[in-house]
């Protein structure tokens, strides 16, 4: 490609059509008056490593990748970050000029992004963390608490065996608490997340004594779609400090848009609001 040509950046998964990445990443390159595109592509199971390299031949400089292929990406890469292989999986990857490429996680870069744009005096080492749900997300925010000085999560899962596994990879300060037992975890706790997919749209609701944990406890969800789930509500109703999950989706995207387009966005209510509205 010649070096006046647009650049060229995507989101990679399989279905693609739910992505609000292109919105995000299009909104900024339009606000920053960048010669650009970031497109979503939908590749099946059987054409992604094939899709990939096509990627890389119309010099692509690189995509975000979603789910299903978070951690089957991490097989493909050539160079791995050091958060990416704790947390076994990448959302973000770079090509290099020999068409191979580099693979980041920036969940947890969001995450904690998030929570300190809303609550500047929020600190992982408040206290308690409670996690709820042992997925990749929950793979990301552990890996991110412990960094923010985080001395004790409780992670909590409806199959224990996933949340015995967290434990096992990020050691001592992990405690996990069963299923059964969620509200009884609150006790004391700092900071609640809710990693999972529970309060969703369309998806059961998480059920959870909020009034189990102090007042003073801040509660955020990874979920954005309703903007304030039933979660949110409760906690926000009992009188305490919530944060959404719009802004781990806005922070996660900084890193990537920096390194393909050279210019590092800012997260601000305009692209929050144009996010929100599409």
């Amino acid at each position: 490609m010649s070096t006046d040509a647009p650049r060229l950046a995507g989101v990679i998964g399989w279905p693609i059509s739910h992505s609000k990445s292109p919105i995000l990443h299009n909104f900024w390159l339009k606000k920053y008056k960048i010669t650009g595109h970031y497109i979503p592509i939908g590749l099946a199971a059987e054409e992604l490593e094939k899709g990939i390299e096509a990627l890389a031949d119309l010099g692509f400089k690189g995509a975000n990748v979603t789910v299903p292929y978070k951690e089957k990406i991490l097989s493909m890469a050539s160079n791995i970050t050091d958060r990416a292989a704790l947390i076994g999986a990448a959302n973000t990857i770079m090509f290099k000029p020999d068409g191979s490429f580099r693979a980041d996680n920036t969940d947890g870069y969001g995450f904690l992004k998030n929570i300190k744009q809303f609550a500047p005096d929020w600190q992982g080492s408040n206290g308690p963390v409670v996690v709820i749900g042992a997925g990749g997300a929950s793979r990301a925010v552990v890996s991110a608490l412990l960094d923010d000085g985080a001395s004790e999560v409780r992670i909590s899962n409806r199959t224990r065996h996933r949340a015995e596994i967290l434990k096992d990879q990020f050691g001592a300060k992990v405690n996990v608490v069963d299923w059964s037992k969620l509200n009884q975890a609150l006790d004391g706790a700092a900071t609640i997340v809710n990693t999972t997919s529970l309060g969703m749209t369309g998806q059961p609701e998480l059920k959870i004594r909020i009034d189990a944990a102090p007042k003073t406890a801040l509660v955020t969800d990874i979920v954005y779609n309703p903007i304030k789930t039933e979660l949110l509500r409760a906690a926000e109703d009992y009188g305490m400090r919530v944060v959404d999950g719009v802004g781990m989706l806005l922070h996660q995207a900084v890193p990537g848009f920096e390194n393909w387009f050279d210019h590092r966005p800012e997260v601000e209510s305009d692209v929050r609001n144009a996010v929100l509205s599409a």
